[in-house]
């Protein structure tokens, strides 16, 4: 089966193409912003334009305009192709990128969210995650976080905070998507932003 996957929901965004368990091409960007403007010529740079009878797409916690247009983009995919859509939490596939330089090892993962706080979750080392998925400030990450390992764009200030452990500072790269626990991609496509919108619709 031929599988995309699609990472947008943070700064990086990275698109991945596999023909059965073997990447074909991919192509990953940090843009900090630009995800609607990149993704699809990203996309349509692939091999076949991308066309795959199986989608893979991050649904968050991240930005929220990234997570919006990760999964409105493979829900228009899986329309025009007939494909099936499957979506995992943005912090697994940091978990399952640091399994991959760190076998065996459980991970705490740690993302930059919105307003000053920190994406916190531990994995142990199956992949699995051990705890919810916390916005948190650094402080409260920095005490909060489990094990020695800690992975994500925030990895470095967290060890920094807590003056011990190793920091693997990582972020999304959708060639690591197929490594991602298969309990935890499913088909429930409702975005994951970690944290309430920061505006509320008027009454």
């Amino acid at each position: 089966m031929r599988t995309l996957a699609i990472d947008c929901a943070t700064e990086a965004c990275s698109v991945a193409l596999f023909e059965g368990e073997r990447l074909v091409a991919h192509d990953h960007r940090v843009l900090g912003r630009g995800h609607a403007e990149h993704l699809v010529p990203m996309i349509a740079g692939l091999p076949e334009r991308g066309r795959a009878a199986r989608i893979l797409v991050s649904r968050g916690p991240g930005s929220f305009t990234g997570v919006r247009i990760g999964l409105a983009t493979a829900r228009a995919l899986a329309l025009a192709w007939g494909s099936q859509v499957r979506a995992y939490p943005a912090l697994a596939i940091i978990a399952a990128m640091a399994r991959a330089q760190r076998p065996g090892q459980p991970v705490s993962v740690a993302m930059t969210g919105g307003h000053g706080e920190w994406f916190l979750c531990d994995f142990d080392s199956d992949g699995l995650p051990q705890s919810a998925v916390r916005s948190l400030t650094p402080e409260a990450a920095a005490a909060a976080a489990q094990h020695a390992l800690v992975a994500g764009s925030q990895a470095d200030a967290l060890v920094a905070r807590r003056s011990h452990g190793e920091a693997l500072p990582l972020r999304p790269d959708a060639r690591f998507a197929l490594t991602i626990p298969a309990a935890l991609a499913g088909p429930d496509l409702a975005p994951d932003y970690g944290r309430p919108p920061d505006a509320r619709p008027a009454a």
